[in-house]
């Protein structure tokens, strides 16, 4: 005779999971993705510096004195500092006349209160320059990513008429801009 033998239901899904625990031996792997970015910038880490080219005229008494002493302005240099971190960035210069700011009414004839020159910036091995006499900054030039010196030299000195200085003090300035270039969606 033959026994048939019922389990109760409890009995038969203890051994159906048993089954399948006994299946699953090999790990398992889940995964976490981490994302962040860096924005493109630029950053003066040394933003100014001062040239005080003291007395600008020729001295003597022969018909050059009194006139700009143009060896007192070219090769005048001072070093700002800092840093790209995109590949796209780029420098402007603009260099902004040397004006006497203490005479600021237009000079009789045979006199000077102005002293143009080109101003050059040199990062990354790049060159980038503007001359003062003609408005608004010279053409952005491509420097990348850097981190370092940026000099600053003057050249080129000259006076509008050639004229003889007008006493006071003068002042002049040059900009350098460090644009880092970000194209739509913050990616280069």
């Amino acid at each position: 005779m033959r026994r048939i033998l019922v389990l109760p239901a409890a009995a038969i899904g203890f051994a159906l999971c048993a089954q399948g625990a006994a299946a699953q031996t090999a790990p398992a792997e889940g995964e976490v993705t981490i994302l962040g970015q860096v924005a493109d910038r630029c950053l003066f880490t040394l933003p100014s510096k001062i040239i005080d080219l003291g007395e600008l005229s020729l001295p003597g008494t022969d018909g050059s004195a009194g006139r700009l002493d143009p060896a007192k302005v070219n090769g005048a240099t001072e070093t700002l500092e800092g840093w790209c971190n995109g590949t796209a960035a780029t420098m402007t210069v603009e260099a902004l006349p040397i004006s006497n700011i203490t005479f600021t009414a237009a000079p009789p004839a045979g006199f000077d209160s102005t002293v143009n020159y080109t101003a050059t910036a040199t990062a990354n091995s790049v060159d980038g320059s503007d001359g003062s006499a003609s408005p608004g900054a010279g053409t952005p030039v491509s420097v990348g990513m850097f981190a370092g010196t940026i000099p600053v030299v003057l050249s080129a000195a000259s006076t509008p008429g050639g004229g003889i200085m007008v006493a006071g003090d003068y002042q002049g300035l040059v900009k350098v801009t460090l644009a880092p270039n970000v194209t739509t969606g913050g990616t280069q």
